[in-house]
């Protein structure tokens, strides 16, 4: 008996090493390569803000780090300056007219943003004129075709703005400056400048927008729920024991209203609260839901269960919006596109799955798949816990 017991231990510890150390990536919740993009267009110069986490930088700039330590330091920087702002500037590109535009850089720093580094690097360019088409182009990582990297670029200029996310193969984002608010294309939405006369033509110029910045959010909610492992865990750790169609829908049901409640109140500045304790209280709610599927016997109304757990996974999901900083004219769309977006790949996972629990439940094994499967997803959940709260 203690031979089995202690070949059963053995197991689980090669099992829980092995999902570690195979799937490292995992050990975040969002593992993303985030940066943002900020170009204001003044009446005497542009002005270009791009900031970038600084585990991007490391991971881009092999020699960067000299003293090994994965953290971006200020001396290291300063050390090889030059280069690295050649290779920011000659990567993320600013063209007028199909020419590319050499910057002035203003400042380079290391800013902290919640629990996490990122590299400002400040510039601006001259100030351009009416007719000129302006396109942005973000080459990082373009050649890594398993990246989850996304540019959250927001443009402002006199009487407007708009916001879009460059990620995957839409990495270019393009302006015509023009002069008659009449040119700009179909469905964009600008605020009319205060300068403006009856006619409706205006003394500055005004930007068209040539990409999509609802289907860019969508593509970023989509995204963002695909690489977000802890709230998949959780998702799967709900639905693992048997339930009926109508306690799963009630389940998804309850999810998706909490969490899009809190993603809204946190995006609008509503509701806020540190990353830290947001992403340490998921991990627990992982382990929670797991030691529940092991330990009662009665998961009927897991779906009141779901929807407090959910409200603290908005939170989750809002800190790439939270960051972005979006203009209240274009905040409704990218929240609702957003949220969409999470909720089609949501609801894909949980069609796609239920037939496979549907089936495992017939089987004479199930509940030792049931506690051996939870045991797993509580090895995990402590692992995130434990790496939230004191790493």
């Amino acid at each position: 008996m203690f031979n089995k017991r202690g070949s059963k231990l053995k197991l689980y510890f090669v099992i829980f090493v092995f999902i570690i150390y195979t799937f490292p990536s995992m050990a975040s919740a969002h593992p993303y390569s985030a940066s943002f993009t900020t170009i204001q267009f003044l009446e005497n110069e542009t002005r270009f803000e791009f900031s970038i986490d600084a585990l991007s930088i490391i991971e881009l700039q092999e020699d960067i780090d000299t003293n090994e330590n994965n953290v971006l330091e200020m001396n290291e920087i300063e050390d090889d300056q030059d280069h690295l702002v050649e290779f920011l500037t000659h990567t993320v590109i600013l063209d007028k007219n199909n020419e590319q535009q050499e910057p002035e850089v203003l400042d380079i720093k290391i800013v902290k943003k919640e629990n996490k580094d990122f590299l400002t690097i400040s510039l601006t360019y001259p100030a351009y004129q009416p007719g000129d088409t302006i396109t942005i182009n973000d080459g990082l990582y373009f050649n890594d075709t398993d990246t989850n990297y996304v540019n959250l670029l927001t443009a402002t200029y006199t009487g407007g703005s708009s916001q879009a996310a460059l990620q995957g193969d839409n990495r270019s984002w393009t302006i015509l400056l023009s002069e008659d608010q009449q040119e700009q294309q179909a469905g964009d939405e600008t605020i009319p400048d205060k300068d403006s006369d009856e006619t409706g033509e205006t003394t500055e110029p005004k930007p068209t927008k040539t990409s999509s910045s609802w289907l860019s959010f969508f593509k970023l909610g989509m995204s963002h729920i695909l690489t977000g492992y802890d709230h998949l865990l959780f998702l799967f750790a709900l639905l693992l024991r048997k339930q009926t169609f109508r306690q799963y829908a009630m389940i998804i049901t309850s999810f998706t209203i909490a969490h899009s409640i809190t993603l809204s109140l946190a995006v609008l500045g509503i509701l806020d609260l540190p990353s830290r304790f947001v992403e340490s209280f998921i991990a627990l709610s992982i382990i929670y839901v797991a030691v529940e599927n092991i330990v009662k016997k009665d998961v009927n109304h897991r779906w009141a269960l779901t929807f407090v757990f959910g409200l603290i996974h908005g939170l989750g999901f809002a800190n790439i919006l939270q960051e972005m900083n979006l203009q209240k004219s274009h905040l409704a769309s990218a929240l609702v596109s957003f949220n969409i977006g999470i909720e089609v790949v949501q609801l894909v996972i949980v069609l796609l799955l239920l037939p496979i629990l549907a089936y495992m439940h017939k089987l004479a094994v199930s509940q030792k798949l049931i506690k051996y499967g939870s045991m797993a997803i509580i090895l995990l959940g402590a692992y995130w816990l434990f790496e939230r709260l004191f790493l």
